[in-house]
């Protein structure tokens, strides 16, 4: 199955992936992080867009599309992007770490930790790559 990206059916989509991809789960075991994320309009997208992942020991516990930035006022990483550029990391155009590096991807939380666990990082793009085969 796919869906288009950006959508509720993607982001439930990855959770999915997320949550029965043995290789992702392995990795992330260690993983305890909330991961809140901002794409800014660009392109296709004409409005701000947020969706939000609870990612806990190689599982993702809860997603949400669309959820207002105080619902969630302390998540462990904050990410942002142009709608361009995160299609670019999803589509394999751009690597998720030269994006962080260059301020393309930013990152509000512990660098250390998020650099501690690149492999993590890197799994977790490789599911969101591996359900985006639509861009909008």
């Amino acid at each position: 199955m796919s869906a288009i990206f950006p959508s509720e059916e993607w982001l439930k989509e990855l959770e999915s992936k997320l949550n029965s991809d043995e290789r992702y789960n392995e990795i992330a075991r260690n993983w305890e992080g909330d991961l809140f994320f901002f794409i800014e309009p660009e392109g296709n997208l004409k409005e701000q867009l947020t969706f939000y992942l609870d990612l806990w020991h190689g599982t993702c516990r809860k997603v949400e599309y669309k959820p207002r930035a105080d619902a969630y006022p302390n998540p462990a990483f904050t990410l942002s992007a142009t709608y361009n550029n995160i299609t670019a990391i999803l589509t394999g155009k751009m690597n998720p770490m030269t994006a962080m590096m260059t301020t393309k991807l930013k990152v509000k939380g512990s660098m250390s930790y998020m650099m501690r666990n690149v492999p993590t990082v890197l799994d977790f793009v490789r599911c969101a790559q591996e359900v985006t085969t639509e861009i909008l």
